[in-house]
């Protein structure tokens, strides 16, 4: 199993991400890589994040703006 990500605009039109991520083994190893580079990632070009397993999406879209 691979689980992966994809970065996007706003509008869901798919962006290259600021940061090549690697393919994980684990969603826990997926969740802890965008919690540490979201910011680098947003700033980018990324609006949002999906996550998938395989491909079976998992969860999102998931904005990377900062919580207010």
């Amino acid at each position: 199993m691979a689980w992966t990500w994809r970065f996007e605009k706003s509008d869901g039109t798919e962006v290259q991400p600021a940061i090549e991520p690697e393919e994980f083994t684990t969603q826990g190893d997926a969740e802890s890589w965008i919690g540490e580079y979201w910011k680098e990632l947003r700033d980018g070009g990324a609006d949002r994040v999906v996550l998938s397993e395989d491909s079976t999406v998992i969860y999102g879209p998931m904005s990377l703006d900062a919580p207010e």
